[in-house]
């Protein structure tokens, strides 16, 4: 069960902002057929709104088959429609649409990995602001005519340089990995 958890985070991706799996990831997982994944998602459009489920763009296509360093998913031939990414709401969705075991428990895995990434992302939340608080005293004590805060100012000052780079985000790059198409 871990493996199939290793497995199924490496295929989520980040796309317009949303943590979303590929309906060729999701089709491989269901054991279904990619055209009859997406046929059922046609068939029970009005479950599906765009914060569920979007079809990509070609340059988001491009740019994520460059990250996964690919040049064809399916087979030879490589995809003849742009892929539709679902986002956590509409995996869940999927749950009722494809009413088989096998569907369930892959959503259910699926699911538990979302939990186990907002998680993640909630204690690194918690901890920048606990960083922030102790920040915010030592500056206070910065500004105290206290003498012996004033002889340890310039260690201080140090400090909160440090908390100042934990605090800030990581730099984006410059420019996306891989080739660009012109």
């Amino acid at each position: 069960m871990e493996k199939q958890l290793a497995v199924i985070q490496n295929l989520i991706y980040e796309i317009r902002g949303h943590k979303v799996m590929l309906d060729s990831d999701l089709a491989d997982l269901y054991g279904v057929e990619v055209k009859r994944l997406n046929e059922a998602t046609k068939r029970n459009i009005k479950r599906f709104p765009t914060n569920f489920m979007f079809q990509l763009t070609d340059d988001e296509w491009s740019n994520l088959k460059s990250q996964i360093a690919t040049s064809s998913l399916n087979n030879w031939g490589g995809k003849r429609k742009l892929p539709y990414a679902f986002t956590e709401h509409g995996i869940l969705m999927l749950s009722s649409v494809l009413n088989s075991d096998k569907a369930i428990e892959i959503n259910i895995a699926i699911m538990e990995i979302f939990v186990k990434m907002r998680q993640l992302a909630l204690k690194a939340t918690s901890k920048i602001d606990e960083i922030k608080e102790l920040k915010t005293i030592l500056l206070l004590h910065i500004d105290n005519t206290d003498k012996n805060f004033k002889e340890h100012s310039k260690r201080i000052d140090e400090i909160i340089k440090v908390l100042n780079y934990l605090i800030e985000e990581p730099p984006k790059p410059k420019r996306p990995i891989g080739f660009i198409k012109r």
